[in-house]
């Protein structure tokens, strides 16, 4: 990377709020992506059953649904304390987890698990409304870069470390683990030094509310389109994860070679958060996460071809590319949004893009079996392609970026 590209980077990572902002991303990363792993396992150890191994995820992803009525919780007072709270909340409530030794108990780790996914809602839209208070505008693109960086290393590692962690002391001894990362981020999120006015008392009843949130998405000319494009690039994203078996199969290679895609991906997610900033400034919001689905369409499309060097190359296109539309949407909502709206409009933009993801893995699972998955990538690819027409910018003219 050229000085020029590195200087906002550096700007960033040498901010003390912003730092410590990162640092609480890796740690609590860790922990979470080492649980994502484990808790699987754990249930399938105790049960033998795939389905109940399956849940575990059900029981993450489904309090999402609710985000725009959690985001709610974001707004309605200081966001540092919440962030605090939120973090030893969830660190207490894991040391429970070492109890869990039986079949018997695992509805008390499928309660956890929801509401660990619930308050996970929460912090990421407090966290979000509390980024766009202490960072520049013209850096959140490259911090939220970084964010997605540091989130992307910690999937390429943590799920080593809780494995090998599980392998020796069980499902408690990583449920420790992730304790001991909340804590230690709550630690690090009580050292910021961001002054935050008092939110006056809420306006409405909590319907209106969250109602207000979602007016404000679809509503706003920026925020709207690339709200649609990120469900719509995410779920196909999720039929083409559950490809992925299928691909490896067709390369003539064992299940555990997924993993090697996975690690491919990790990597070109991680160089393309680090560019993600200067990509932002040079092309703007839409241009850049039409840059990035228009990628991810001919990646997806071309994993096709039954041979390893074009798998690999994909595998590292569709890290690269995913990731735009994601960084362009949340950049934008911090930008676009009023300071007492954000945790709303944070909460429901990550409900209206993330949750697809859930739908398309569900429907790829059954469509694997009934159609062959080249026809599907391929047709994967055209409808990606058509997502990211519209984005382009009609004209030549370049997006305007709020600079120093």
């Amino acid at each position: 990377m050229t000085t020029k590209t590195t200087r906002p980077l550096v700007r960033v990572l040498r901010d003390r709020d912003s730092g410590l902002y990162l640092s609480g991303v890796v740690v609590s990363g860790f922990g979470t992506s080492a649980l994502w792993l484990a808790s699987g396992v754990w249930v399938k150890d105790l049960t033998g059953s795939d389905g109940l191994a399956a849940l575990c995820m059900l029981a993450l992803w489904l309090p999402t649904l609710a985000g725009p009525l959690l985001g709610t919780l974001a707004d309605r007072g200081r966001r540092k304390p919440l962030l605090i709270g939120v973090n030893v909340l969830l660190g207490v409530l894991l040391l429970t987890l070492v109890s869990v030794d039986s079949p018997g108990d695992l509805w008390l780790l499928y309660t956890v698990l929801f509401v660990y996914g619930a308050a996970g809602a929460v912090h990421d839209a407090a966290e979000s409304a509390l980024v766009a208070t202490a960072v520049h505008p013209s850096l959140l693109g490259d911090f939220n870069g970084l964010r997605m960086t540091a989130t992307e290393g910690m999937k390429l590692l943590a799920p080593l470390a809780g494995a090998g962690l599980y392998a020796a002391y069980g499902g408690a001894g990583v449920a420790l683990l992730d304790a001991a990362t909340f804590a230690l981020a709550a630690g690090l999120y009580a050292g910021l030094r961001v002054r935050e006015e008092k939110p006056g008392p809420p306006q409405g009843s909590r319907r209106q509310r969250t109602a207000e949130g979602a007016r404000h998405l679809w509503g706003h000319p920026v925020l709207r389109p690339l709200v649609l494009a990120g469900g719509a690039t995410m779920l196909c994203a999720g039929l083409n994860g559950a490809m992925v078996y299928a691909v490896v199969d067709d390369l003539g290679h064992s299940p555990a070679y997924a993993g090697v895609l996975y690690a491919v991906q990790g990597a070109g997610s991680v160089a393309v958060g680090l560019l993600s900033g200067t990509a932002l400034r040079r092309l703007g919001v839409r241009r850049f996460a039409a840059c990035g689905i228009a990628l991810l369409a001919l990646a997806v499309a071309l994993r096709a071809v039954p041979s390893d060097p074009p798998a690999l190359v994909c595998s590292a296109a569709i890290g690269a590319g995913l990731p735009a539309v994601l960084i362009a949407t949340l950049t934008s909502v911090q930008r676009e949004t009023p300071g007492p709206l954000l945790g709303r409009v944070t909460a429901t933009a990550n409900t209206l893009v993330y949750t697809p993801n859930v739908a398309g893995l569900a429907a790829g699972a059954a469509l694997v079996e009934l159609v062959s998955h080249r026809l599907v990538l391929v047709a994967l690819g055209v409808v990606l392609l058509v997502t990211a027409v519209p984005l382009f910018p009609p004209s030549a003219r370049a997006e305007t970026v709020p600079h120093r």
